[in-house]
């Protein structure tokens, strides 16, 4: 099968015949063998009632029910256990990406060998004040943070490799980071696109200003986990030692300047009565904490099924029964 169209959806009932019309009237033209992955994220409406109908109408389609909300990520991750295709394609259900782009996505990744190439929506048809500057500020600081050279991260239309869907976890709310969870995976080849940006035809947006909030904590989440999530003590250690010895050495400053100044007959004060000293003492407090802590995430990083775990990208020799 050539692709894979994985849609997450919350109540979008009056968009998804739309959309499904679209998206085989493109995948007729081009020839594509194809299977779109509708995953109804909770929706409280008549979403279901029209994934049922499409399946019925169409055999390309699938359908995925959650009980609840449980969230865009939870939807894409469900929708990449399901993928076959060759080629898994994301976008949104609200008709505000384009399928005509899918034809161009799919080259760059079959072709041109990108692991990952996302959307990039150049002229976007949002609210400039409430999406439009908080997005250019957020993919500005992720690509400082990540090394990522991406004008938008959270646009829902992107390629990947069967491969990449398969090896990554999306979770929380980290769809928003999907480019930076396939480079931790050892997907390095990841490109760019521009591409049209629908107006919003149906309904409204599902995402309010706590976006603004879980953005900037989900990169750094993601950013620590990427690098630091099998060897925590690599951070926390390392933190700890630095802070520690700053405030031994501030505190060792303190006694021999005391010393001194006895043995020098020069008026001193209680080396309690210094401000400095508390200072110094605290920090020796919180670098020892921080060591523990390190310690500690270091005994349960080690405890972790998963601690053994490594993507493995291609074997040679073992069917002639090498060890």
């Amino acid at each position: 099968m050539d692709l894979s169209i994985v849609i997450p959806l919350y109540n979008e009932e009056e968009s998804l015949p739309e959309l499904e019309a679209w998206i085989r009237q493109v995948m007729e033209a081009n020839g594509f063998t194809y299977e779109v992955i509708m995953v109804d994220d909770g929706s409280r409406d008549g979403s279901w009632v029209a994934v049922e109908q499409l399946v019925e109408k169409n055999p390309c389609v699938r359908g995925i029910k959650f009980r609840r909300n449980y969230g865009k990520s939870a939807a894409l991750n469900r929708g990449f256990e399901a993928v076959s295709g060759d080629v898994a394609i994301t976008m949104d259900a609200d008709l505000q990406d384009s399928p005509e782009e899918i034809p161009e996505l799919f080259r760059m990744i079959k072709e041109e060998g990108y692991d990952m190439v996302s959307g990039w929506k150049q002229k976007r048809h949002d609210p400039v004040l409430t999406k439009n500057l908080p997005s250019k500020f957020y993919n500005w600081t992720a690509r400082r943070m990540t090394g990522i050279h991406l004008h938008d991260f959270n646009c829902g239309l992107k390629a990947y490799r069967q491969a990449v869907v398969k090896s990554i976890e999306v979770y929380g709310d980290m769809h928003r980071y999907i480019p930076v969870l396939a480079k931790w995976a050892g997907f390095k080849k990841i490109g760019e696109k521009v591409v049209q940006h629908q107006e919003r035809k149906y309904g409204t947006t599902k995402f309010g200003i706590e976006r603004f909030i879980r953005g900037p904590l989900d990169l750094l989440s993601v950013i620590f986990i990427s690098k630091f999530g099998k060897r925590p003590m690599h951070l926390f250690g390392m933190l700890g030692v630095i802070i520690f010895i700053l405030g031994f050495g501030a505190a060792a400053y303190i006694g021999i300047s005391k010393l001194y100044r006895l043995k020098q007959g020069l008026p001193t004060i209680l080396v309690t009565d210094n401000p400095y000293f508390f200072i110094s003492l605290t920090c020796m407090i919180i670098g020892t904490m921080l060591f523990l802590s390190g310690f500690l995430a270091e005994l349960v990083s080690r405890s972790a099924a998963d601690r053994n775990e490594y993507l493995v990208e291609e074997r040679l020799g073992w069917e002639r029964g090498e060890m």
